[in-house]
């Protein structure tokens, strides 16, 4: 089994910065694409950015240029650093793996952006 574990969430202010980390069980080139994603209270989960083992990574537009994903394929871990907050930022960010069979989701870690 492949599990995925998502830490360094917690509450920082507006304009603050944060980095996430995502450790995989397994080797990450047993997945297509890492991915990080984010689900507010009462909205849908949405795609925040994604890196393809081939290719150019994906950002939604509302963190492009804020945002980053990286990946240390020899660590088997992933990375979003995340600049300049923002309130709206606040949501449960989960990492994903993506495979044709539908990937591994971590748990969630909270990021909470406020004063």
């Amino acid at each position: 089994q492949g599990q995925l574990v998502e830490s360094g969430g917690g509450p920082v202010q507006p304009g603050g910065s944060l980095r996430l980390s995502c450790a995989a069980s397994e080797s990450i080139f047993m997945f297509d694409a890492m991915a990080w994603y984010r689900q507010a209270p009462g909205k849908e989960r949405e795609l925040v950015a994604k890196r393809p083992r081939w290719g150019s990574s994906h950002y939604a537009d509302s963190v492009t240029g804020r945002f980053t994903i990286s990946v240390d394929n020899a660590k088997n871990m992933v990375y979003l650093q995340m600049n300049s907050l923002k309130p709206e930022d606040t949501a449960v960010y989960y990492c994903k793996g993506d495979r044709p069979d539908g990937g591994a989701w971590g748990q969630g870690t909270q990021v909470t952006v406020s004063t």
